[in-house]
């Protein structure tokens, strides 16, 4: 017979066990999970400035630019500047052509009538057309990307449209009003009228003409690029260099008479 295996012995327990005394600063709380030892904590960069809306730059020193105008009202600003600009030309135009007849005709009242006609016209228009177009358009320099001393074909435009409102004003006009003067009446025309026999009348208004046409080109063509002061702005990339790409991508037309 085989021999029988004998049981397996289990440990004896203690009859009293022994359960460690609790620790006198109380129970343990659990630990929340932190940084591993040895790593660098992660820091939240504070922002350098307050936050610039979209569209708008902030210039060096915290500056921001001149606000652009809302596109309804660049658009109405902008019909304004051409119905103006077209108006002044057309006004030089019936100027040109009323002191060429008085200069040339040889008809008394056609001369008389002439020089009547152009103190009306330059008396009433001249002021008001001239100063809506020139405003217009400096406020659409000031307010669109384009800018005021950014391109140079802007500025051009605005000192050749400014000194011809000035002329316009304080030269033209009043030298018409003169004329005028001179052959009102019913009576004869004097042998010598204001301005060497009414040749300046004819004159000025051929060379404001050349000045207008002027203007109608440099808005259409945009010719000379960028001045100094322009290309540095866009060599930062604010609103004009930022501009000046998407125009010569999409080429859109804000600028003032164009």
């Amino acid at each position: 017979m085989p021999e029988p295996v004998p049981p397996r012995s289990t440990p004896a327990t203690p009859a009293n066990p022994v359960t460690p005394a609790p620790s006198p600063a109380g129970p343990v709380p659990p630990t929340a999970p932190g940084p591993v030892a040895g790593s660098v904590p992660r820091r939240t960069a504070a922002p350098a400035h307050e936050p610039v809306p979209s569209g708008e730059p902030a210039r060096r020193g915290g500056r921001r630019p001149a606000p652009l105008m809302p596109p309804a009202l660049r658009k109405t600003v902008l019909t304004l500047h051409v119905a103006a600009s077209v108006g002044w030309l057309g006004l030089d135009l019936g100027l040109l052509t009323l002191g060429v007849t008085a200069l040339v005709t040889g008809d008394p009242a056609l001369v008389r009538a002439s020089y009547l006609a152009m103190d009306v016209l330059a008396g009433t228009l001249i002021a008001p057309v001239g100063l809506t177009a020139v405003l217009s358009g400096l406020l659409l320099c000031l307010y669109t990307p384009w800018g005021l001393v950014r391109h140079h074909w802007v500025v051009l435009k605005l000192v050749t449209s400014t000194a011809a409102l000035i002329a316009s004003v304080f030269a033209l006009r009043p030298q018409i009003g003169e004329v005028a003067t001179a052959v009102s009446g019913t009576g004869p025309l004097p042998s010598l009228l204001p301005g060497r026999d009414g040749v300046s009348l004819a004159v000025a208004p051929s060379v404001a003409l050349v000045v207008y046409l002027l203007n109608v080109v440099l808005s259409t063509f945009k010719p000379f690029g960028r001045t100094p002061y322009g290309r540095r702005r866009a060599g930062r990339g604010t609103g004009a260099g930022t501009f000046g790409g998407a125009a010569r991508a999409k080429g859109p037309r804000l600028a003032a008479g164009s």
